[in-house]
């Protein structure tokens, strides 16, 4: 940055960089000045204020107002202005034309720039409209709940190390754990059950007698109705929140010896939590927790090894109270109306795998 000089010496300055360029040179100068004076029209934008492309008695083609006369004064503004030009190509390559000689004096010394007044300090640009904005995450249906750090669907159906046990090789009683785990996804985890469909897929995996005899059952009122074999809710009472659902809980093995019959016993007992709402209603998001209890048979007879379903139930929070032993699960929202017929009882822990099992009975529970 160079600081500019003041007053005659700048003048002589001038006058001596103008003297270095030749007079060919002013020649082609004056000549390209004319030449524009001639050829440049001023836009629209650029035309003197108070005249119009019409006047007011509405005749096109002439301008309101005396002309203007482009002259002298054009083609001397545009000669000093190619001159300036050529001034500044000097200036990049001799600086020191311009540069003052001696002492700089002190009010033409560079300062410090002047506070940028309040008024006009730029301001940050609004972000657009359509610019995304970071949105805090929605919690999941499962956040906060004991069901959080659960498993996830079929892989919470935790099975023991196979063993041989009650005159089964451990090839066997693997079979067996298999089939039970098989058992458990149809009746718990299959979409189409849960919303009431027929339970197709945990009726292929029974044993083909007790599979007829379930069958038969299957809409049967009362309570050897098998429908409450599965997680099936009433329809049109809930849809699924979330494709997610939470398992947890174990299976024992033990040696079955029982009316002449040995071989393996397999007591399951696991809590399945579902994210569930009414059907088109987001906001009654809530979990439902089953838990389920049952028991299977692993045995050889003379057509070979049998797994036999002894027993398959459980008990849903939170569910009504007061509807018909139909063997669908009838979900207590927060705005259900209240039950006819209220649970009794000490408050039950949904989750809790070692609660003690009530049947028939409607408890409190403490919460899903």
């Amino acid at each position: 940055m160079y600081a500019m000089p003041h007053g005659d010496d700048l003048e002589t300055r001038f006058n001596e960089l103008v003297a270095q360029i030749d007079a060919e040179e002013r020649r082609k100068m004056r000549a390209a000045a004319k030449k524009g004076a001639r050829t440049r029209r001023p836009s629209r934008s650029e035309r003197p204020p108070g005249r119009a492309d019409h006047p007011p008695d509405g005749r096109p083609g002439h301008l309101g107002g005396p002309p203007r006369r482009i002259g002298r004064a054009w083609l001397a503004m545009a000669t000093i202005t190619a001159l300036i030009a050529a001034a500044g190509v000097v200036i990049t390559f001799r600086p020191d034309l311009l540069a003052p000689s001696g002492a700089i004096p002190e009010e033409t010394m560079p300062v410090a720039a002047a506070p940028v007044p309040e008024e006009t300090q730029p301001v940050e640009p609004e972000p657009a409209e359509s610019q995304p904005v970071e949105s805090e995450p929605v919690a999941g249906p499962f956040e906060g709940s004991k069901a959080e750090d659960y498993a996830e669907g079929v892989a919470g159906f935790v099975m023991p190390e196979a063993k041989a046990i009650g005159g089964l090789s451990k090839k066997d009683v693997a079979k067996g754990l298999e089939r039970a785990r098989q058992l458990l996804a149809a009746s718990r985890l299959h979409r189409k059950t849960l919303m009431g469909g027929e339970p197709k897929p945990f009726i292929a995996l029974l044993y083909p007698e007790e599979r007829s005899w379930f069958r038969k059952n299957l809409h049967r009122e009362g309570k050897r109705n098998t429908r409450s074999w599965v997680t099936s809710f009433a329809p049109k009472t809930a849809e699924p929140a979330s494709d997610v659902i939470k398992v947890n809980g174990r299976t024992k093995l033990s040696a079955l010896k029982k009316d002449g019959i040995t071989g393996a016993k397999l007591e399951t007992n696991y809590v399945i939590v579902y994210a569930i709402r009414r059907p088109g209603q987001p906001g009654t998001t809530m979990r439902l927790v089953v838990h389920h209890r049952g028991s299977v048979l692993v045995y050889r007879d003379s057509r070979g090894l049998v797994t036999w379903v002894e027993r398959w139930g459980g008990s849903a929070t939170p569910a009504r109270c007061d509807v018909p032993d139909d063997g669908y699960i009838h979900p207590f929202y927060r705005d259900s109306v209240p039950d006819k017929e209220g649970p009794a009882g000490a408050p039950v822990d949904p989750y809790d795998l070692d609660a003690p099992e009530h049947k028939g009975e409607c408890r409190p529970s403490t919460g899903a």
